[in-house]
């Protein structure tokens, strides 16, 4: 099969959608939710961080995992589990059940971005992986698109249970694809030696675990200051990406007075912008500058940059009560914020050691997804307090400054940094008395 890595990417990019339809289910469904079990905005909040719960908390320990076991596997056990988890959520009869509905979405989901990432280290080189990353990555805006007016349609016609009903035959028919289609490249028998011979001479990363253990690996990881520019720059972006994710369709429909079906079709805007210009701008746009000859650090850190500053427009959505000038607003600041996202995602491929992307690309995703535990919190505690969501489109913007300044001056360079073996044998050599 001629280009069989593309069908890998586009079989992970499938498995995105999936996932972003099951977890923003919750959000279309803001409304009815709060109306059958009588909660405020801020117990709204808490059920709308409750995946994030332990998606976050078990970022590092997956990507040990499939840096240990491989993707393979443990893709095809969370994925029946997340797939449980929309039927357990449809049939909550009470608040303590829908968090635990939530809590064991984040469960089966954890694995699914590093394992993303790890595959596109394996499948992918390097010339092509800003494509790669963000072919994956921007379907989770466009789920989100897609998402808002189908989950909307299917709660208007069917009651919130519906919806949860609907995504979860969703995943139970990918599980059976993504049982039958993905395999590492060296056991994958579509593919060709050709192939395979251009995508390891192109500086795909080796398969194999490092040594040393988890703990050990990423402590010698985080001794380096670019991988706290990356995670800073990331969480950063996640903040403000977890906060439309969670409240969009809650602020068009509390602060901007539409219905369920309407909001379903204005908040599909921004994430159709987004998934564009992530697609483009940091696919693209970016791997075309690098063949073109430019410094690959400087083009991401150009665009990392730049489109965090963008992202501050969404100022401008705190400050009118106009939905059209709303939806414009946030359709600009989610627009640039994304394509920070495929870049972030991808940097682990090019600076962790052997064995070791997994762990990184783990304590990358436990930072963005902390957020994902505080921006709904947050939101929903202000929007109660003061019945307005400007003060928390400028807490986001502050937060997007801080990513800023770390994106500009953290992250000094994309070097593969020396596993802990290499450089612990270095040092040791350096110390040995010269004969």
């Amino acid at each position: 099969m001629k280009h069989r890595r593309w069908w890998i990417g586009v079989l992970i990019a499938v498995g995105v959608i999936v996932n972003y339809l099951d977890r923003s289910a919750t959000s279309m469904a803001t409304k009815p939710i709060e109306g059958t079990f009588h909660l405020t905005a801020g117990q709204m909040g808490i059920v709308l961080s409750a995946f994030s719960w332990s998606y976050a908390l078990l970022q590092i320990p997956v990507g040990a995992l499939l840096d240990k076991i491989g993707v393979k596997w443990v893709i095809r056990l969370g994925m029946v589990l997340w797939s449980i988890a929309c039927f357990v959520t449809a049939a909550a009869m009470g608040q303590g059940l829908l968090l635990l509905g939530r809590v064991l979405l984040g469960i089966g989901e954890a694995p699914y971005f590093p394992a993303a990432v790890k595959s596109v280290g394996y499948w992918f080189p390097v010339a092509e992986r800003a494509r790669a990353v963000s072919l994956y990555d921007s379907e989770s805006k466009l789920a989100s698109a897609i998402g808002a007016p189908l989950l909307a349609f299917a709660i208007t016609e069917w009651g919130w249970r519906g919806g949860f009903i609907a995504t979860g035959i969703l995943s139970v028919v990918y599980v059976f694809i993504y049982w039958a289609m993905y395999r590492d490249p060296r056991e994958d028998k579509w593919l060709s030696r050709e192939e395979l011979a251009y995508i390891e001479e192109g500086g795909s990363q080796e398969e194999g675990q490092a040594e040393g253990g988890l703990w050990r690996n990423l402590g010698h990881l985080l001794r380096y200051r670019k991988v706290w520019g990356v995670f800073i720059g990331f969480a950063a972006y996640a903040y403000s990406f977890w906060l439309f994710l969670s409240w969009l369709p809650g602020y068009l429909e509390g602060q901007m007075h539409m219905s369920v079906l309407k909001t379903g079709w204005f908040a599909a805007i921004p994430w159709l912008v987004g998934f564009a210009s992530e697609l483009f701008v940091a696919g693209f746009l970016i791997d075309w500058l690098v063949k073109r000859g430019r410094n690959p650090l400087r083009v991401r850190k150009t665009v990392l940059v730049v489109c965090l500053l963008l992202g501050l427009t969404v100022i401008g959505a705190a400050y009118t009560r106009s939905p059209g000038w709303a939806v414009f607003f946030i359709s600009i600041a989610l627009g640039a914020l994304v394509c920070t996202s495929s870049i972030a995602m991808s940097i682990p491929t090019f600076i962790a050691p052997k064995g070791t992307v997994g762990v990184l690309t783990g304590f990358l995703t436990f930072g963005n997804n902390a957020m994902g535990i505080l921006a709904p919190i947050v939101t929903g505690f202000i929007v109660q307090a003061t019945g307005s969501f400007m003060d928390a489109f400028l807490c986001a913007a502050v937060i997007l400054f801080i990513g800023v300044l770390s994106y500009a001056f953290l992250l000094t360079d994309l070097d593969r940094i020396p596993s802990r073996n290499a450089q612990a044998g270095a040092s040791s050599a350096a110390k040995m008395p010269i004969p």
